[in-house]
């Protein structure tokens, strides 16, 4: 398994989305969680990327449940978290950056993991009304107490990394990166390369439209986030679908599955791009690793930018709730 640097650590350079073990895209089992860790841990990917609030914990219970039943294993594991989305007495979704909150969810993740420390502690969401050189401040007290060892960012601008980075160094910023999704390009790829900053690509294959079987139209109408994201909602669905099949075809001819094209194209898109594709199926995982694998030539990489070019892709990535957090710099 090829390498990457996050901080002053080195881990695969393919990683783990753990918001998979807390049945956002499917109904799974922690036993089917820890059976991917189980392949994951045999296959050499060491990176594990989860958050407080993926299942309300449910997939850090999960995480610490493999952790105690595989003594020995957390040595050579990368394990990163993230907090900052809470909600207020009446149930609204907001952001909180404040070291009371930050802490106390790191604390509450921490037991959970059943674990000292975590590698990478995120800001799952930047609280704007809050200078980022502060927020960064904060995380690295956090760090200074010994319960994390760097500080990351998801979802954020190049401009907002560049001001905290120059309070505190930042590890990772987590942004959805993928051949569907090209705005990390417009910045925040050459802000990462720049400042030595690992990217660190979720949704590396699209939620799925960079597959051989996409989640079908039944699960999308099940699941109120895919329900409601414009690129898999009609007709933007079924036109994404007609282009993709030529990517598919061109995978099989390189001798990959079509997942496995997507994360070897991402991984050659920089030294510090780390994708952490989620799964709940132990074959789809062997195919991402495939991909992990692959060495594609300048000449596949043109034959891939052929069939899927810069902005093919019908619907924005999120609904305009969806874009509420997200900093949006196009």
């Amino acid at each position: 398994m090829k390498t990457r640097q996050i901080g002053a650590l080195e881990t695969s350079c393919l990683g783990i989305g753990a918001m998979s073990f807390a049945d956002f895209y499917g109904a799974t089992t922690e036993e089917n969680s820890q059976a991917i860790l189980d392949l994951a841990h045999e296959l050499g990917v060491r990176h594990i990327d989860t958050s407080n609030v993926y299942g309300m914990g449910r997939s850090e219970r999960a995480i610490g449940a493999w952790l105690r039943a595989n003594p020995g294993a957390r040595e050579g594991l990368h394990i990163a978290t993230k907090a900052g989305i809470t909600r207020d007495a009446e149930g609204n979704r907001r952001f909180d950056n404040s070291l009371a909150h930050m802490e106390a969810e790191l604390d509450a993740s921490l037991e959970r993991l059943g674990i000292d420390c975590v590698d990478l502690f995120y800001v799952h969401r930047y609280q704007a009304e809050i200078p980022a050189e502060e927020v960064a401040g904060t995380m690295g007290r956090l760090v200074e107490k010994g319960k994390c060892r760097s500080i990351g960012f998801s979802e954020i601008a190049p401009s907002t990394l560049r001001l905290a980075h120059a309070e505190h160094p930042v590890a990772a910023v987590q942004a959805e990166y993928s051949l569907a999704t090209r705005l990390p390009e417009m910045g925040m790829v050459q802000a990462c390369a720049e400042l030595g900053v690992a990217l660190v690509a979720f949704s590396p294959v699209g939620r799925s439209l960079l597959t051989d079987h996409p989640i079908d139209r039944e699960r999308i109408a099940g699941n109120p986030f895919l329900a409601s994201n414009p690129r898999m909602m009609e007709p933007n669905y079924t036109r994404n679908l007609e282009i993709v099949a030529g990517f598919r075809a061109l995978a099989a001819e390189m001798g990959l599955s079509a997942a496995g094209l997507a994360i070897a194209w991402a991984l050659h898109r920089g030294d510090h791009v780390l994708p952490i594709p989620g799964t709940r199926s132990v074959s789809h995982f062997r195919e991402l690793v495939q991909g992990a694998e692959a060495s594609p030539t300048a000449e596949d990489m043109g034959r891939i930018e052929a069939v899927l070019p810069v902005g093919w892709c019908h619907g924005d990535r999120y609904s305009r709730t969806q874009w509420i957090g997200p900093e949006n710099y196009s």
